[in-house]
């Protein structure tokens, strides 16, 4: 059985695909033969050492999979053998075979397959929790997503068009803005070619945003804020960019606006009901096609270090899968 091997926090290319032998799951747990693994940038900053976890060496990494149950350890009772699955499980998703805890684990519907599977709970568990949870988005209400082309932006787009929001999709460049209009988004704004601010001001009649859902950080940052209306949430999902920006504190009091963490890992763990609500739901816009999840790019396992690179380098749109 083949599994990437991360020995020594490092360069992504540090990374090897090696042979090795896993045991029998704990109590607890499902043995999951791995169909497809999702790849998704905090990927990139575990194999680093620069994510907020880091795992013990040496580790395999991967948050998420979709794949057949093989055999189920003492006191689990939601799965059988055969069960098609999907899951965010942290680490260990790219492998031939993995060990999953069981409340990492979801049933999924019968009509997605396993490389859309793959791709789905990180990103849309993500973008979910960062709408209804912490964002609190309503029907009528005007979502900025910043960098709307990859794999958390494009979910959040989906996401709130499904949620009856009006959707402003921002992006570098206009490729990338072609995949978020395509996905249902209402406006576009290329943040690559002028003032961000300025562009939203124009669009929403000088009111501002209720909700920004930022994955990228930088400079970006203090932009949307500025181009929040009164009383607006800004979601603090991610750094992309690779910059930790610092807002001015006066531009929160005078809008009386709020910046929101987002940590969908530890929500998912502390609160499992409402993370199987969301995706209860989201399953539901699954089957009615209101949810289409774009798999831009799909590799063979061996070719992680690819898939990593076009990560790091912001280049992916949507989201790159990796099979067995």
């Amino acid at each position: 059985m083949r599994a990437v091997i991360c020995k020594q926090f490092g360069p992504v290319d540090s990374v090897v695909v090696e042979e090795f032998d896993l045991p029998p799951p704990q109590p607890g747990h499902v043995r999951v033969r791995v169909e497809a693994a999702g790849v998704n940038f905090p990927d990139t900053l575990m194999v680093q050492g620069k994510y907020q976890v880091k795992p013990e060496l040496p580790f395999v990494p991967g948050a998420e999979l979709a794949g057949i149950v093989e055999t189920v350890g003492q006191d689990v009772a939601d799965f059988t053998p055969g069960m098609k699955v999907v899951g965010m499980v942290g680490q260990g998703a790219f492998a031939d075979v993995a060990n999953v805890r069981s409340s990492r684990l979801m049933q999924r519907p019968g009509g997605m397959d396993a490389v859309t599977a793959a791709g789905f709970s990180m990103t849309y568990g993500t973008s979910m929790h960062a709408l209804v949870q912490r964002a609190k988005l309503q029907p009528g209400e005007t979502l900025l997503v910043l960098g709307a082309s990859g794999g958390v932006g494009l979910a959040a787009v989906e996401l709130g068009k499904a949620m009856g929001a009006t959707v402003i999709a921002a992006a570098s460049s206009d490729e990338k803005l072609a995949v978020a209009k395509d996905a249902g988004a209402d406006h576009l704004i290329n943040y690559a070619t002028g003032s961000l601010k300025d562009a939203v001001k124009e669009l929403t009649g000088g009111k501002g945003v209720d909700v920004v859902y930022d994955p990228v950080g930088g400079d970006l940052l203090e932009e949307a804020v500025r181009a929040t209306a009164w009383e607006g949430r800004v979601l603090i999902v991610g750094f992309a960019s690779g910059t930790i920006p610092r807002v001015p504190a006066n531009l929160m009091l005078l809008k009386g606006s709020s910046l929101v963490g987002v940590f969908y890992g530890t929500f998912r763990d502390r609160d499992p009901a409402a993370n199987r609500a969301n995706f209860s739901k989201m399953f539901e816009w699954f089957e009615e096609g209101k949810l289409k999840p774009l798999i831009s790019q799909t590799m063979e396992l061996e070719k992680v270090v690819d898939a990593f690179n076009i990560l790091t380098g912001r280049s992916a749109i949507g989201k790159i899968v990796l099979t067995t």
